[in-house]
């Protein structure tokens, strides 16, 4: 699975979803930092990839309406930020249950 994570997210998350599978990239390497959402969306969009914020601007589903997108995960945590630890753990389980491939293909069907 495509996935790009938001600035808000830690880059040190690639390798970890690389190793589970998954194509991921981050904002700062398409060097859109500090971007309005509209443009990192877009990015995310015409990449086909999944987006993983803690940006609650995402979390307006009139907006970005679930099968609509390439797929969006709004992750909210105890101690929000780019070093938070709880992030690492959630892409782990997310990845090795397949959460997202699951969410996709339900998008998709």
């Amino acid at each position: 699975m495509k996935i790009k994570l938001d600035e808000n997210t830690p880059a040190r998350l690639v390798p970890i979803l690389s190793q589970l599978g998954h194509q991921a990239d981050t904002v700062f390497d398409e060097r859109l930092t500090g971007r309005a959402d509209e443009i990192v969306w877009n990015a995310a969009q015409l990449d086909g990839r999944f987006l993983i914020t803690q940006d609650l601007d995402f979390s307006d589903i009139r907006r970005f309406q679930p099968g609509t997108h390439h797929g969006l995960l709004l992750v909210r945590l105890r101690l929000p930020g780019r070093m938070a630890p709880d992030v690492r753990a959630i892409a782990l389980r997310t990845g090795r249950r397949g959460n997202l491939a699951r969410l996709l293909r339900r998008r998709d069907g």
